[in-house]
């Protein structure tokens, strides 16, 4: 009887503290939404909609979601060609983000791209992001 108490006790402990541990994708997206709105959303709009002809789209965006690693070399590196996104054509150069930290531009691309109808099963990694920068 005591050694069934027991392991009830710890399983309740157990239940608890797993309420309390955060998933670190969720976290991460989290984050990245403050990242986002203090860099990204007065071009890209908080609605991630962009502004049609100067700001290309992050909501649902084909061009982002054909190759979800390519956000990170865009937002690390910048943008200085036409792209197509979403049948429409922009030319408008984003300027490089590399100021920002490496887990910052892992956040902001969860973030973006687990936002506005985007879904990534991808989960982006400071490790990534620091290999990316070479």
């Amino acid at each position: 009887m005591k050694k069934i108490a027991i392991v009830t006790a710890l399983i309740a402990v157990s239940v608890s503290l797993t309420a309390f541990v955060q998933n670190p994708k969720e976290a991460s997206i989290k984050r990245g939404k403050e990242v986002y709105e203090n860099n990204c959303q007065s071009c890209h709009q908080e609605n991630g909609e962009g502004i049609d002809g100067s700001f290309p789209p992050l909501a649902k965006s084909d061009y982002l979601l054909k190759d979800p690693k390519k956000a990170i070399t865009v937002i690390l590196k910048g943008l200085n060609e036409e792209i197509k996104v979403n049948g429409k054509v922009y030319s408008m150069m984003m300027p490089e983000q590399s100021y920002l930290s490496d887990e910052e531009i892992a956040d902001v691309t969860n973030y973006i791209l687990n936002s506005w109808g985007n879904k990534s099963k991808a989960v982006f990694t400071p490790a990534q992001v620091k290999a990316a920068r070479k």
